[in-house]
């Protein structure tokens, strides 16, 4: 058997007290492509970012090419060959697509000596931005100017213009849409014919039943399989997944793994058929009355399952706020405490140290502590806003927003209801997340100067959001179905939140330009 292209031996890796791999060990073959899959929290991006050399493990050791590695950071493990494609790209905003692609990938001679290929660099741009389902004519557009989606292509062309022995992707093919995530397997499957091996991060099983040799399943930072893909099934994953063979557990996970809008258009369809054929059919005869009465369970057996389907997505909803939390609290009680702790030493370290050079490296070694734990401290704001749980919706609502205003400079009118008081937990964090995503929009889509967002108590007992800004609006009348199907799930996140709560959503786009957001959720007494 060849030696292996990677092996993992034992790595284990630990964010202050919480363990995030522990003992993981596989072997990666040239040529082989493998999946890795998980619940959220199970280790899945930190044994990508421990292989890429953006943190190095606690225990443990990895072998490239039968050598071990010494975890020196991402820059020397792309000097080795080894890529890592983030879910979110990172992206120099100062240079074109081109320039992106090759930044410290170029590595003929001409470009050695400082003088670049620039027309080989255009020729080899041009061909992978055409595998990809993409126009040549970004080949020398600036970044601000692009879509999520076209970001992440660049990000992927890069991973792909120098053959590599082996491209990490951590959800790389989410962001776009159904056709260029066609291409992109097409490519994976045509580079690892020619030798380039892969490990795969993804919650996308059709995916990665169609490119993998090999499946990994991790479970709260453990490897608890590695399968042949083959010898494999998409229950099977999912069982192990989730950690259990119930199907009263592993069926609502299968479920959120189909589209639920999908579903919808088709219960919709039949129950337009079935209005159709009642007028059609009033005399007909038994078989036709037969044919109705099937169709008509087919409607019901619809409706029970998108029943099913929300009753799941709220289950996940609420697992994924409870994730988020204890990440927050782990990251601030732990992490920030400790870098807070290591930067009180650090001065009191300046001040008894009389070597100026020692002092200027110890004060700018303090300041980039200082620039970390304010990035934390974001990070930790975006996961959990510790205002909503110490002084409720209003209080983080208005936080958020001004915040918010003041980053992106944009002029916003803001009325929160004095009268709304505290709600149930789900149900602040739910109209908090739709005010998040719903600004979040308007940041990257509508070039909006000014928005007017307000939170009212209704007498009809309703809670009314609205949300209005004077941007570039959206064509009418505003198509969701379309909006899924070009990957903006803005409002499709937006519209699920609502309906779980029970509530109505309407998006109008007046003919003076913007969009104005009405959301109607029933509202709870309050505490």
């Amino acid at each position: 058997m060849p030696e292996p292209l990677l092996q993992a031996i034992d790595l284990s890796k630990r964010f202050g007290r919480l363990w995030a791999l522990e003992n993981v060990s596989f072997e990666l073959q040239p040529g082989e492509v493998v999946g890795v899959v998980g619940r959220r929290a199970s280790g899945k991006s930190t044994l990508l970012h421990v292989i890429a050399g953006t943190y190095p493990p606690q225990t443990g050791q990895v072998h490239l090419n039968g050598q071990p590695l010494r975890f020196d950071g991402p820059t020397a493990m792309r000097r080795l060959g080894v890529e890592l494609v983030h879910q979110r790209p990172v992206l120099s905003e100062q240079l074109d697509v081109t320039q992106n692609i090759f930044l410290g990938r170029d590595r003929s001679w001409r470009a050695h000596l400082g003088f670049p290929d620039l027309v080989c660099q255009a020729r080899r741009a041009r061909e992978l931005l055409s595998e990809l389902d993409t126009p040549p004519s970004l080949l020398h557009a600036r970044l601000d100017g692009l879509s999520d989606e076209q970001r992440q292509l660049v990000a992927l062309a890069r991973a792909f213009c120098q053959p590599a022995p082996l491209i990490l992707l951590d959800d790389a093919l989410a962001a776009l849409s159904f056709q260029r995530q066609e291409r992109g397997l097409a490519l994976i499957r045509r580079l690892a014919a020619e030798g380039t091996s892969f490990l795969i991060v993804s919650d996308n099983l059709k995916h990665l039943f169609e490119v993998t040799h090999r499946i990994l399943v991790l479970f709260e930072g453990r490897l608890v399989a590695d399968r042949p893909t083959a010898d494999s099934t998409p229950r099977e994953i999912v069982e192990l997944i989730v950690g259990a063979t119930q199907q009263e557990q592993v069926t609502p996970v299968i479920w959120a793994l189909e589209s639920y809008h999908q579903l919808q258009r088709q219960a919709d369809e039949l129950r337009r058929k079935q209005a159709v054929l009642q007028e059609d059919l009033q005399a007909q005869g038994s078989l036709n009355q037969q044919l109705l009465g099937r169709l008509r369970k087919q409607v019901d057996a619809l409706d029970r399952l998108n029943v099913a389907l929300q009753a799941a997505q709220r289950r996940l909803m609420t697992e994924r706020e409870e994730e988020r939390k204890a990440l927050a609290r782990e990251l601030h009680d732990s992490v920030i405490q400790d870098l807070l702790s290591y930067n009180y030493r650090l001065e009191d370290l300046e001040g008894h140290t009389l070597d100026v050079q020692q002092r200027a490296e110890l004060a700018e070694l303090r300041e980039d502590i200082r620039v970390i734990v304010s990035d934390l401290r974001r990070l930790c704001s975006d996961l959990r806003p510790p205002t909503i749980d110490s002084h409720g919706l209003t209080a983080a609502i208005r936080s958020h927003a001004q915040e918010w205003a003041d980053k992106h400079r944009v002029a916003l009118e803001l009325e929160v209801d004095s009268r709304l008081g505290r709600l149930p937990e789900p149900v602040e964090l739910s109209i908090f997340r739709i005010v998040q995503e719903a600004l979040n929009n308007v940041r990257k889509h509508a070039a909006a100067r000014q928005v007017r967002l307000s939170l009212q108590r209704t007498a009809a007992a309703q809670l009314l959001l609205r949300l209005e800004d004077d941007g570039l609006g959206l064509p009418e009348p505003v198509d969701l179905a379309a909006l899924s199907a070009s990957k903006h799930f803005g409002l499709i996140g937006i519209s699920e939140r609502v309906a779980l709560l029970g509530g109505t959503m309407r998006v109008e786009s007046p003919g003076r330009g913007g969009v104005v957001l009405n959301i109607e959720i029933p509202s709870p007494s309050p505490s």
